[in-house]
């Protein structure tokens, strides 16, 4: 009996994109806080790893969703699962998402389509499901994934860049709307990392991917959880991330998208 109210007291995070990266670290950060874990990702395998070891680790119940965040309804299926089982979102963490490399003309419109259900529509589609029952308790967190990327142009990843810049002004947007109702939102903009998103987006003979100072997955995960416990809006990791992206304010756009431009251009061989 006591174990059950235990578990009933403990808060719950939602976390999409939860098997590797950034949303692994996150879901390991999360269970140390002990908070039940509902993980969204398509990784099966690693999923079930998951589940077979946290809730022994960790004394927290564990369930997973083996879901392909581009396809438009599996975001409602999740919902209505969880609400059928009578479990309360505390936390939702929307760090599923992707990236794709090259000219707009040259790229696959497929996957573009799929990138911006993942890294847009799905994310949009989640918060919306889940603010209103948060709302109503007058608690609620929610962090948002975006990217660096968000504060500028991104030539051969126009589309990447756009789906950030999303995020982060409608996480700043919503962040507003959301004052004194007790619910916070945080947008976590990460520099370069060191993830699988290089070579998920067919882009590791660029310049910008062989940069030696990428920041380790674990070190952004916990500044984002920190920045998300302290109710901050937009949280950068990085003293050089943070320079980056507040100097873009002062310089003309178009030097900024020609330096972008630069940086994520292909390596030349020598």
């Amino acid at each position: 009996m006591n174990k059950t109210s235990e578990t009933r007291q403990k808060r719950t995070a939602l976390i999409t994109g939860a098997a590797s990266g950034i949303g692994y670290q996150l879901t390991q950060i999360f269970a140390r806080h002990n908070y039940n874990l509902v993980l969204v990702d398509k990784n099966e395998q690693k999923l079930t790893e998951i589940i077979d070891e946290f809730p022994q680790k960790f004394g927290i119940v564990v369930k997973i969703f083996v879901k392909d965040l581009s396809i438009p309804t599996s975001p409602e299926e999740i919902f209505t699962e969880l609400q059928q089982a009578s479990i309360k979102i505390d936390v939702l963490v929307n760090n599923a998402g992707f990236g794709t490399y090259g000219a707009f003309n040259e790229t696959d419109l497929s996957v573009e389509l799929k990138m911006l259900q993942v890294n847009m529509v799905s994310l949009t589609h989640l918060t919306k499901l889940f603010l209103k029952d948060m709302v109503e308790q007058n608690y609620g967190k929610i962090l948002n994934v975006a990217s660096a990327a968000a504060f500028q142009p991104g030539p051969l990843m126009a589309v990447y860049f756009a789906t950030k810049a999303y995020v982060l002004s409608f996480s700043e947007a919503i962040a507003n709307e959301l004052e004194g109702t007790g619910v916070s939102v945080t947008v976590l903009c990460p520099g370069p990392t060191a993830t699988e998103f290089q070579q998920t987006a067919a882009m590791e003979d660029s310049k910008i991917a062989s940069v030696n100072r990428m920041m380790d997955t674990e070190t952004v995960a916990n500044i984002g959880y920190r920045g998300l416990m302290k109710n901050k809006t937009v949280v950068v990791p990085g003293m050089r991330n943070k320079i980056l992206t507040e100097s873009v304010r002062f310089t003309p756009r178009n030097l900024v998208t020609k330096v972008v431009r630069s940086m994520h251009e292909l390596k030349k061989n020598r």
